[in-house]
């Protein structure tokens, strides 16, 4: 073997190596975060009607509704029921990705009542401050899609808790926006059973409409 031969056959060699060294390798696809389930056990779908209810009972309150909390009558502020036997209101979940038809966790939702109410605004939730009471509830008027800066208030999750699910805010619809993040809790002032933002995780499930 002559050295012209040795210096090819070491030249090919070192290319193939840099060839599948540049070449990128099959990676696996990242899992899909579960999905949420209703009281049936079946998955929670993309915009078909719900019911919100807390796991806990015998504490007082039943599902979620509309009321107006304050001087103004609009926009209204989303509330638990005060008996528990009641249901609440219909809603429904649209994930950021509005082609996606199975609600997961740790994804980010709007979160809307499926009803007509008096005021012009929208029944889609947002994270609203009070400064009277230095909390932030949740209220209704929020925008619909359009995920970034100007409607990060507008975007809520379900995370798993325990064995069961809860309501978070801490939206990643924005990259560099830093929320506060937090729990949604029943928080009560002047007599309402008003949604907050707490550290303290509030247990909910699903029942279907």
């Amino acid at each position: 073997m002559t050295l012209t031969t040795i210096k090819t056959i070491s030249l090919l060699l070192s290319l193939l190596l840099i060839a599948l060294a540049l070449k990128p390798f099959p990676v696996a696809a990242e899992a899909a975060p579960d999905p949420v389930l209703d009281i049936e056990g079946k998955k929670l779908r993309s915009e078909v009607d719900c019911y919100i209810l807390p796991v806990i009972r015998r504490r007082g309150g039943g599902g979620l509704t509309l009321a107006s909390t304050g001087k103004e009558t609009c926009p209204l502020d989303v509330v638990q029921e005060q008996h528990e036997v009641s249901n609440g209101l219909p809603l429904m979940f649209i994930p950021v990705n509005p082609k996606k038809g199975v609600i997961r966790v740790s994804t980010d939702h709007n979160i809307e009542f499926s009803a007509a109410t008096i005021c012009i605004q929208s029944t889609v939730w947002k994270l609203e401050y009070d400064e009277s009471s230095g909390q932030q509830f949740v209220t209704t008027g929020g925008v619909e899609g359009n995920p970034g800066r100007g409607t990060l208030s507008n975007w809520f999750k379900i995370e798993k808790y325990e064995d069961d699910n809860n309501l978070v805010f801490c939206p990643t619809v924005c990259d560099f926006c830093k929320p506060v993040c937090g729990d949604i809790v029943i928080y009560i002032q002047d007599g309402y059973r008003r949604l907050a933002l707490s550290d303290v995780p509030f247990k909910v499930m699903f029942k279907k409409a």
